[in-house]
């Protein structure tokens, strides 16, 4: 007899385990099946974010951010440490147990909230049927009323420069590595190959980043992406924009690429390279006999605006859907689903959904850009202000960059809030509410920030929308 769940969700990263988590709060049966396989064979749920992605790329973040801090900044606090040694062993292994806890507590989340927590692969078949495939090969056949997709997406491999595991590898390869490589080449100066790529220049690696694009971080503001390159080329990044790699022949200690720039043929010896050239959607073995889920023409699952499929009560979230690829977004969707299933109101603001890029400075912003604005014809005010100015950024030896906030130039409402500075992914935040809520900038200049704060430069920019900056000058 197969056993029969109100819910199943099939993926089990920041989309699908908070969507079976909140189905059981609901009071419903709900299933999590989840494929994930680490590099030493053993299962795990989370996804990419927290096994290969988001949570150890963090990690490494913030032990190279101190190895560059105790280089740099530690005398000028007064603190002499003498030479800095990186034992890179120690901070993998760090990077390693938080990975373990974090994913080792998603499955006690599952067992708290009743969740059936599956390892293994799912299937969807025809009329919500979903066949699991167990970590030691046996199939079983599982019904649902409401089944969730959840699964995820994979880097995108360039056929030019195919992955080899060694010396050409995706950011989860190079998340593993045990030796500094001398020269590093970096494909994509996206957010993840800016993040790596900033973890081992940070350790001592000579990083070359290649971008086949002629604009730095277009999907940033203007302003913030030409600070940011300022600040990156001051770390020791070299990034080469309209660099299009053609080739790379493995050699037997290195490796050559081969691109074209606007000067022509070029080429660029290194010891290993990341390719971060974007993500595509994981469907592979999703679909069995007989079902037609509706894709596009890149493989992302088609949905509407509450994440239905054109199936009956098949719903898609996350990576595999249409939107930002972040795992926050993946959550909301996850959530909103599980409450619709259940029969409440719910829906996620797109409008809304912030960006982080954790280098340093931290890169973070919400809303629209600047350019959106012009193009679309809205006439909007800009509030400027440096952190330079800011007690608490110069206390902490991070006072580069600064907070813009584009308001309506006649309702005042908050349109869009960019930062790039000392910790911009936790001050963007405060700018998310008050676009959720569509606060005007009047309503951030009457909030009262606590002194001395890195906050208290966001609610200066919010001063500086109408010439009322009171530590900035206005523009």
């Amino acid at each position: 007899m197969k056993k029969t769940y109100d819910v199943i969700v099939i993926g089990g990263g920041p989309a699908g385990y908070p969507a079976a988590i909140r189905a059981a709060q609901h009071g419903l049966s709900a299933a999590c099946i989840d494929d994930w396989q680490n590099y030493d064979g053993s299962r795990s749920f989370g996804g990419t974010c927290l096994n290969a992605g988001c949570i150890p790329s963090k990690a490494m973040l913030e032990s190279s951010e101190l190895v560059h801090r105790a280089h740099d900044e530690f005398a000028a606090h007064g603190i002499n440490v003498g030479k800095v040694e990186v034992d890179l062993a120690q901070m993998q292994k760090r990077k390693a147990g938080i990975v373990r806890q974090l994913t080792g507590g998603i499955e006690m989340l599952l067992k708290a909230n009743k969740v059936d927590g599956l390892q293994g692969h799912g299937r969807l078949l025809p009329d919500n049927e979903v066949e699991y495939t167990d970590p030691e090969g046996k199939a079983h056949k599982l019904k649902a009323r409401d089944v969730i997709i959840a699964t995820g997406s994979t880097p995108i491999e360039l056929p030019s420069v195919p992955f080899d595991g060694e010396r050409i590898v995706d950011s989860w390869g190079s998340l593993e590595f045990t030796e500094v490589p001398a020269k590093l080449g970096v494909i994509g100066a996206g957010v993840i190959g800016l993040e790596l790529g900033s973890v081992w220049r940070r350790l001592g690696a000579e990083v070359t980043v290649l971008e086949a694009l002629d604009s730095f971080l277009p999907m940033a503001d203007k302003a913030v992406a030409r600070e940011a390159q300022k600040q990156f080329k001051k770390q020791g990044l070299d990034i080469r924009l309209g660099a299009k790699v053609s080739a790379a022949e493995v050699g037997d200690t290195g490796l050559t690429l081969s691109y074209t720039d606007a000067q022509g043929e070029q080429s660029l010896e290194v010891d290993r390279v990341i390719v971060c050239v974007g993500r595509r959607p994981y469907t592979e073995g999703l679909c069995g006999e007989g079902v037609a889920l509706a894709m596009d023409k890149r493989g992302f699952i088609e949905v509407d605006e509450h994440c239905r499929t054109a199936l009956d009560r098949v719903w898609a979230v996350g990576d595999c859907v249409r939107g930002p690829m972040l795992a926050h977004k993946a959550t909301e969707e996850g959530v909103m689903v599980a409450d619709l299933i259940a029969g409440e109101v719910a829906e996620v603001n797109y409008d809304v959904i912030p960006s982080v890029i954790y280098t340093a400075p931290e890169i973070a912003w919400v809303g629209r850009t600047e350019q959106q604005l012009a193009d679309s014809g809205v006439e909007f005010k800009v509030g400027q202000v440096p952190f330079g100015p800011n007690g608490r950024a110069k206390a902490m030896e991070q006072a580069a960059g600064f907070v813009r906030i584009l308001a309506d130039k006649a309702s005042d409402e908050i349109l869009g809030v960019h930062i790039i500075g000392p910790m911009a992914g936790e001050l963007i935040a405060e700018a998310v509410l008050a676009m959720e809520y569509q606060a005007s900038a009047e309503d951030l200049q009457r909030t009262v920030h606590a002194h001395p704060t890195l906050a208290e430069v966001l609610h200066e920019a919010a001063l500086a929308t109408d010439g009322k900056a009171i530590h900035a000058l206005n523009k």
